[in-house]
């Protein structure tokens, strides 16, 4: 097929792959990625996973404090009774679909850190999760925690990579960035061959760049596919195609959280050099009928981080990751008129791996005193990310979050 019939083909045919005009503009490619292991030398590093929970997850609906009366007076259409919970203490239990996690609570390899929040907190979820990224909490900033961690270490391209369409804020700094690779593969109508399309990708004599460079990202797309699809069939984690669509509120991230961690999986299984990975699950603006929402999105939360975390303790590489999950704000204590509740505070964080010091950190703020409606954090959210820095990436944290010194927490076992 000539290079002006191939085209024609690619616009007319149905193919979607919103990653195949990105592989033509200059997104990092998946193969590109990959081939990076090649080079890679030693023992596997500690890699960090950033899991961004976009919307403000209720932290108290996800880690609950279900002996205590004042969760039940202020929400008692939404509030858990103690019996349909998973129990983690006498005092807090976890949401009951977060089954998984629940296991790795047991096992030691969780660890929830109660009331993260930051000073004068703002309700606005641009301004929170500019906050949360950017580490700087007083005045905006251009650039990111880890962001600026790769410019203090000169990173080499593809140091911290995003699995999303677009670049997050937290892995931007000066001099160097963070790469983005979409976890979108190919989606093929029923009538089109994939053997077909992966030969559209074969470069021609005379082909225009651009245009070459747009076909053979197809090709890239269905490698792509079969990668997430292999990865989710080896830990029998939802498929990206699988999982329930949630209404998007605009507040940004995901909705397939296993298909991004798939390939951070393949990633760290390869020997790839990537320090940094984020991810993100959205949907979590629950002002309306929060139940059955959040419950759907913290069930496909667990299914993914449980299913991750059992593949990484299988490999040396794995055993070497930690996990960080965290959300923008949490949600107020009082519930709304419409079974939902609105923006809120403090929350808590998960740190989840086999190198994971399990259990609670930090002291779950009291529903009684509050700040207008809303928790007091317990924890500065730099305590925790500066915490993550040192005993992750061995990086001074005071370097990174304009002259606050983080106070170091326990996150990390010494396995």
């Amino acid at each position: 097929m000539d290079a002006v019939t191939r085209r024609r083909f690619l616009l007319a045919s149905g193919v979607t792959g919103a990653a195949a005009l990105a592989a033509g503009s200059g997104a990092f490619a998946y193969s590109r990625l990959i081939g990076t292991a090649e080079r890679a030398e030693g023992p596997p590093a500690e890699t960090l996973v950033l899991v961004t929970l976009y919307g403000g997850n209720d932290g108290l609906n996800t880690v609950i404090p279900y002996a205590d009366p004042a969760y039940h007076d202020s929400r008692p259409e939404l509030a858990y009774p103690p019996e349909k919970t998973l129990l983690l203490n006498e005092t807090l239990a976890l949401n009951p679909v977060m089954t998984g996690l629940k296991r790795l609570w047991d096992d030691r390899r969780l660890a929830i850190v109660q009331g993260v929040g930051y000073p004068r907190p703002d309700r606005s979820h641009f301004r929170s999760m500019d906050i949360w990224q950017t580490g700087t909490p007083t005045n905006p900033a251009s650039t990111g925690w880890i962001g600026r961690w790769l410019d203090d270490i000169d990173a080499p391209v593809g140091t911290a990579v995003s699995f999303e369409p677009v670049l997050p804020p937290l892995l931007v700094g000066r001099r160097r960035i963070g790469s983005c690779v979409s976890y979108q593969g190919l989606e093929l109508p029923p009538w089109i061959d994939a053997d077909l399309v992966a030969d559209l990708g074969q470069v021609e004599p005379g082909e225009p760049e651009l245009q070459a460079r747009a076909a053979a990202a197809y090709t890239e797309l269905l490698a792509l596919r079969q990668v997430i699809r292999g990865a989710g069939e080896a830990t029998a984690a939802p498929q990206a195609d699988m999982e329930p669509a949630i209404p998007a509120t605009g507040t940004g991230g995901e909705s397939a959280l296993s298909a991004q961690l798939a390939l951070v999986a393949r990633c760290v299984e390869v020997g790839v050099p990537t320090r940094v990975y984020s991810v993100s699950l959205g949907g979590f603006d629950t002002h309306a009928d929060e139940l059955s929402t959040q419950e759907l999105l913290l069930g496909q939360l667990d299914a993914a981080l449980s299913s991750f975390v059992d593949r990484m303790a299988q490999s040396e590489a794995g055993r070497r990751v930690t996990v960080v999950v965290y959300s923008e704000f949490g949600r107020r204590v009082r519930a709304n008129a419409s079974d939902g509740t609105d923006h809120g505070t403090a929350g808590p964080v998960l740190v989840l791996g086999q190198r994971v010091a399990g259990g609670l950190l930090g002291e779950h703020p009291s529903l009684t005193d509050l700040d207008q409606g809303d928790l007091k954090a317990t924890v500065d959210f730099r305590d925790v990310f500066g915490s993550v820095l040192e005993s992750v990436l061995q990086a001074d944290p005071s370097r990174y979050f304009e002259g606050y010194r983080p106070k170091s927490m326990p996150l990390l076992g010494s396995g």
